[in-house]
């Protein structure tokens, strides 16, 4: 009978972090324990154990992919995360930092002495040096640009000399460029001679003597093709390219649109300069997303989940002291008619139901134009037509559920004009939100803000105030 051998499943990556949250759990109950007890042998116990469990711990960083390093070190307290730095292997430790959150590198990178720091850039790509550069200390950039050859010199230069939202701040200088005038054959022998292939090498460069970009060569038609053939004859001569100083997430778009791996980045007289690559790109758009995310909602940047009190609080002080002034102003709205809700309670009940579904309506309608102004689909034409259906849909969607809450405030109060109020006072305020929706993203990115930037925050101060004074004023108007 043969021996089959069954293979474990990998383990995901939420197991892996459990397995390290385990075993540091395991070395803090071990020191608790050993620290009670007097004497050498205590000592001696804990020296052991302390070192099977972090030579245990060890192993198990060595085995994960650096990116899964990197997670499990963002989802650990500062002080846990700092010890399993302390556990990777120096070689790794670039990879790694180019794999975290900006506000995790920082942690790290105040846990590094500068020998440390140049051992860990030294392993890098120019991109990726430009990448980390402006984080490290200035004493270390200039010791580390002194130690890089002429053209490494000049590529870090070059990187760091584009702002971090243009092209040329991400492309990648490492490629493989071909002459036209050379046979497929010939092509394949020069690249048995290379050690290994550039990461995400889909086609090949061709250029003439001055370095300017005649086209490219997929890697697919160079196998499949006579290797007789000139590269002339194979090449694709219109290649999607880019230009340095582009804005990089319309270059992220590209590569969506026309399903790129990597693409080649030319300066003003076509010289071929730089490749773009999708996992750049993918980095981009992640990292777009996220802070779309945090500047809806107030954040004014990147924030450890683990970082310091003192941290987290100017980060999220700005637009909750924003929100504070709106709150006020929304009761004071409410203030204005205090006498009405003195005699009408329901009126108290109710108020919350208009305001919050307004709210609700006005986010739907800024995520919604937020999205089309970040894939370049609003524009000065079509701006009216945007804000008409809006308002259609906020106008339907008041009649509907406004007509809703109104049966149901009937039931419940056994008034008529009550309901009626509520239905009109619904309606009234998701055309404000449907208003407001569109007029807020627009006036930021009017004024070269982030559409994105507060707006959750300014749009549920309208609909509350806006609410609480449409539904209190029909109120006062027909029912008192």
């Amino acid at each position: 009978m043969t021996e089959v051998e069954v293979k474990k499943p990998q383990d995901s990556l939420q197991d892996r972090l459990a397995q390290v949250v385990e075993l540091l759990q395991r070395q803090r109950v071990v020191e608790d324990l050993t620290h009670r007890q007097e004497g050498q042998h205590g000592e001696l116990v804990e020296n052991l154990v302390h070192r099977q469990n972090l030579v245990e711990l060890q192993r198990k960083l060595d085995d994960l992919h650096s990116a899964d390093v990197a997670y499990i070190l963002e989802a650990l307290p500062l002080e846990d995360r700092l010890t399993v730095w302390q556990l990777v292997k120096v070689e790794r430790d670039g990879d790694i930092l180019l794999e975290v959150s900006d506000s995790v590198r920082e942690t790290l990178i105040a846990d590094m002495d500068d020998h440390e720091l140049l051992a860990a850039a030294r392993e890098m790509d120019a991109d990726e040096l430009a990448d980390l550069a402006p984080e490290l200390p200035r004493d270390v950039v200039h010791e580390l640009m002194e130690s890089l050859d002429a053209q490494q010199r000049e590529r870090v230069r070059s990187a760091l000399s584009y702002d971090e939202e243009q092209v040329g701040a991400l492309m990648d200088f490492e490629m493989v460029t071909i002459r036209e005038d050379v046979s497929l054959e010939v092509v394949l022998r020069y690249l048995r001679r290379l050690k290994e292939l550039p990461g995400h090498t889909d086609k090949l460069f061709v250029v003439d003597q001055d370095g300017v970009l005649k086209g490219v060569l997929p890697i697919k038609r160079l196998l499949v093709n006579d290797p007789e053939k000139q590269v002339a004859e194979v090449m694709a001569n219109d290649p999607v390219s880019f230009h340095p100083d582009e804005d990089a997430y319309d270059a992220a778009q590209a590569f969506e649109r026309y399903d790129l791996i990597s693409a080649p980045v030319v300066d003003k007289n076509a010289r071929l300069i730089g490749r773009l690559t999708i996992d750049e790109m993918v980095d981009l758009i992640r990292e777009e997303s996220e802070t779309e995310v945090l500047n809806m909602a107030g954040l004014r940047e990147e924030e450890d989940i683990f970082a310091s009190v003192w941290r987290s609080l100017r980060n999220r002080w700005s637009w909750l002291a924003i929100n504070l002034i709106t709150a006020f102003v929304a009761s004071r709205v409410i203030g204005l008619f205090e006498g009405s809700i003195e005699r009408l309670v329901a009126l108290a009940a109710l108020m919350p139901i208009v305001a919050g579904i307004g709210g609700n309506s006005g986010n739907q309608t800024i995520t919604m134009i937020v999205r089309a102004m970040a894939l370049d689909q609003v524009s000065p034409g079509n701006t009216s037509r945007l804000l008409r259906k809006e308002l259609a849909v906020s106008l339907i969607n008041g009649i509907i559920w406004g007509g809703v809450i109104g049966v149901v405030a009937y039931m419940l109060y056994g008034s008529w004009s009550l309901g009626v109020v509520m239905t009109a006072a619904m309606t009234l305020n998701l055309l404000l939100a449907a208003f407001m929706g569109v007029l807020i993203p627009m006036t930021l990115a009017k004024f070269g803000r982030d559409p994105a930037m507060g707006s959750s925050v300014m749009i549920t101060a309208m609909t509350d105030s806006g609410g609480f004074f449409i539904f209190l004023g029909l109120a006062t108007l027909f029912l008192m």
